[in-house]
């Protein structure tokens, strides 16, 4: 019996994002209380995004929410945060984004 050979492009690279229709759903890794708002680079599944705010009772999630609104264009209000609201670990929900920013951009056009 032959054994299968699979090619390394063949193999599924982890993906920090996807698509469900017009609305964009990333998997971020948080870092609060960092020296600048800045979307970072893939780690693993994840997308580092690094916010100023301090994690307390869910203040860092809300302003990583209007930190990305403004990076992707859209209103807060069209970001849900899936899981994660007092967790390092996230998911958001961004409807119709307008841009995307960096690395997300590199990775839809790959």
């Amino acid at each position: 019996m032959m054994a299968a050979v699979m090619h390394r492009s063949a193999i599924a690279k982890p993906a920090f994002f996807r698509w469900e229709d017009d609305t964009l759903v990333l998997n971020i890794l948080g870092k609060p209380r960092a020296k600048t708002d800045a979307i970072g680079k893939v780690k693993g599944d994840q997308l580092k995004v690094s916010v100023t705010a301090a994690p307390d009772g869910g203040k860092a999630t809300d302003h990583m929410v209007r930190f990305l609104a403004r990076e992707f264009g859209v209103p807060a209000r069209d970001i849900e945060v899936v899981f994660g609201r007092t967790s390092v670990n996230k998911q958001l929900r961004i409807k119709s984004p307008k841009r995307l920013p960096g690395v997300v951009a590199e990775r839809e056009l790959a």
